[in-house]
């Protein structure tokens, strides 16, 4: 068995160009060690092996995460979700298969760097399907220009990636639009409306706004009208207990008036309010 290389952790300190060069010196893996580390891994549990073969391999990262820079997302982001893509493909890396763990890896890494972008490159996401991932992450590179496609070359896009003409017209329309902010926040410029100015408010529709009216003048006439309907006593304990302006009147003090007992009191404030609900709810 060899010896163990030399891999120094790359400092957590210091400008994102001192990790790349520290990654980059690095010493690689020949193919019989590479085997080896993921044999001791695979067989054995051994974490330095499994450290060993993802220090090795920091640098693909690297250059992969360089090729994403164009969706406008930090350097540094998108290294850190590439290299979890590789402790993945380290943890699920068979050595017997007879493939290079940097090949074995690629996958997993753009896989990870992919659900970042898509995450955090629009408020909303802009892609949830296959077909629109595989536009999202191609269509971009495969325009001539920024002009729009003309149909020739919307069906050409959707030959070459095997989706359908709509799917790419979408795909190109998200692409050039952008987030807008639905508040204007501090910005004092009176003649600009943010889109939150043009949303409906249903308190102010006049329509909404007399049924609201219509609906608390039956709710309080039927409150009125359903307490007229209860004997002196029951009503007076209903609106010591419910509708008292101050504090509340207790069973117990209410009981010592009455020169019965709490539970007594309780009976009757139920039976009540019970006949109250039914001739609200005719109301309402």
């Amino acid at each position: 068995m060899s010896q163990a290389l030399s891999f120094p952790v790359p400092s957590a300190v210091g400008s994102l160009d001192q990790y790349i060069q520290s990654v980059n010196r690095m010493p690689m893996l020949s193919e019989q060690e590479e085997v080896q580390l993921a044999t001791r891994l695979q067989e054995h549990g051994d974490l330095d092996a499994a450290r060993q073969l993802v220090m090795s391999h920091l640098r693909v990262v690297v250059a992969i995460a360089r090729g994403y820079l164009g969706y406008g997302l930090p350097h540094s982001d998108l290294i850190q979700e590439g290299n979890i893509g590789l402790m993945k493909a380290v943890k699920r890396f068979d050595p017997k298969r007879g493939v290079r763990l940097v090949s074995f890896a690629m996958h997993w890494i753009k896989a990870e760097i992919h659900e970042y972008v898509l995450k955090n490159w629009r408020l909303v996401k802009i892609a949830t399907t296959k077909a629109q991932r595989k536009l999202f992450f191609n269509l971009r590179s495969m325009k001539r220009d920024s002009s729009t496609l003309n149909p020739g070359e919307v069906q050409a896009v959707a030959d070459q990636l095997g989706v359908k003409p709509e799917e790419v017209v979408e795909m190109e329309t998200r692409l050039g639009g952008r987030d807008i902010p639905l508040d204007a926040g501090n910005d004092d410029d009176e003649d600009r409306f943010a889109p939150i100015a043009w949303l409906p408010d249903p308190q102010a529709e006049p329509a909404e706004a007399l049924e609201q009216a219509q609906l608390a003048h039956l709710q309080d006439s039927g409150l009125r009208s359903a307490l007229a309907s209860l004997d002196d006593r029951s009503r007076t304990i209903v609106q010591r207990r419910w509708l008292a302006e101050g504090e509340s009147a207790t069973l117990h003090e209410l009981a010592a008036e009455y020169g019965v007992s709490a539970e007594r009191i309780r009976q009757i404030e139920a039976k009540a309010m019970q006949k109250m609900r039914g001739m609200l709810a005719e109301v309402a």
